[in-house]
C-alpha cells in the first residue's frame, strides 16, 4: 500500500458569520500558489457557499457521490490549472445522521479515491455542533477553529471545541482568529485558550489571524477569490502566513502522515450532548 502525503484539515467554526468559508478558499489559493496539490471540499451540507464565492454552478455535487453509478472524479471541478480543485456540496444534500450505514460508507469510498494525489485537503465545514460537522471533523487530520473577537464567537467556539473532546476524545484544535488586529487576535486567544485549559484540560494552539480587510467584502461581492482580486492586500498576506505554516507542518510531521490516513471513517453518529 502506498503511503499517504496528504494532509486533511478541517476548517470549522461554532457560529456563522466568522467567514470560515473565505478562509478555507484563501487557504486553498495561498497553498496551490505555492506549488501544492489542493482539493477543497464544501461540507457544508445545508448552505453551500464555496460555489458562490467562485462564481459557479456546477454540474454535479457532492449529492451524486451518493449514486454508486457516479464515479468521484466525474464530481471534482478543477478551479485553477495545476491541481487546485473543488468538490461541491448542495443546499437539499441529506445529513449524514439522516443517511444508513450503506450510504455512510458509499461517500467514505468515494471520498477516499478522490484524495490521494494532493497534498491537502481542506474541508470547509457547516457552522455549529451538528452531528454532521462534528463527524466530518472527527475525521480530518487535524481542526481549525476560526473565531472573531466577538464574544459569542468565543463562546460557541468553545461548545465546539468541548463536544468535540468530550464525545469524540479530541484535544488538538488550531485557533485563526479572524477580522481582528494583532493586539485583539492575541487577547482574544488568549481568553479562548485560558477556558479550554481551565474546563477541559486541553491545550490549544494558535494558527494566527486574519485583519480586517474592505478587500474581503469586495471580493466576495464580485465572487472573485480574494488572493486573485486583491493579492497584495493585508488580509491576503495574512493568510499567505498561515498557508505556509500549514505547509511547514506539513513538511515537518512526513513519516507521521505517511502512516495516518488522510480520513478516518465516520464516526458513530450518537447523540452530541453539550
Amino acid at each position: 500500500m502506498n503511503s499517504n502525503k496528504t494532509l486533511s484539515i478541517s476548517i470549522m467554526s461554532g457560529k456563522g458569520g466568522v467567514d470560515k468559508t473565505n478562509i478555507s478558499l484563501s487557504l486553498g489559493y495561498a497553498l496551490h500558489a505555492e506549488g501544492k496539490g489542493v482539493l477543497l471540499l464544501d461540507c457544508d451540507l445545508g448552505l453551500a457557499n464555496l460555489d458562490v464565492l467562485l462564481g459557479l454552478s456546477p454540474d454535479k455535487n457532492l449529492q451524486d457521490l451518493l449514486r454508486p453509478e457516479v464515479n468521484s472524479g466525474d464530481v471534482v471541478v478543477n478551479i485553477e490549472p495545476g491541481g487546485l480543485d473543488f468538490l461541491p456540496a448542495a443546499s437539499g444534500v441529506p445529513e449524514l445522521v439522516e443517511m444508513d450505514e450503506d450510504m455512510q460508507d458509499l461517500l467514505f469510498k468515494k471520498l477516499v479515491q478522490l484524495i490521494g494525489g494532493y497534498d491537502f485537503l481542506i474541508l470547509d465545514l457547516g457552522a455549529g455542533i451538528n452531528k454532521t460537522v462534528l463527524s466530518f471533523a472527527a475525521m480530518t487530520q487535524i481542526r481549525v477553529v476560526v473565531v472573531t473577537p466577538e464574544p459569542t464567537s468565543l463562546t460557541d467556539s468553545y461548545a465546539l471545541m468541548k463536544v468535540l473532546h468530550q464525545h469524540h476524545d479530541i484535544d488538538d484544535f488550531l485557533v485563526l482568529v479572524n477580522q481582528a488586529t494583532p493586539a485583539e487576535a492575541k487577547q482574544t486567544f488568549e481568553r479562548l485558550s485560558a477556558a479550554c485549559k481551565k474546563f477541559l484540560g486541553i491545550t490549544i494552539r494558535s494558527l494566527g489571524s486574519v485583519r480586517s480587510d474592505k478587500s474581503v467584502l469586495e471580493a466576495v461581492r464580485r465572487q472573485t477569490p480574494l488572493m486573485k482580486y486583491a493579492p497584495d492586500s493585508e488580509a491576503a498576506k495574512d493568510v499567505s502566513g498561515l498557508a505556509a505554516k500549514l505547509e511547514r507542518f506539513r513538511s515537518d510531521n512526513q513519516k507521521l502522515i505517511a502512516a495516518t490516513p488522510p480520513l478516518k471513517n465516520f464516526p458513530e453518529l450518537g447523540a452530541p450532548g453539550a
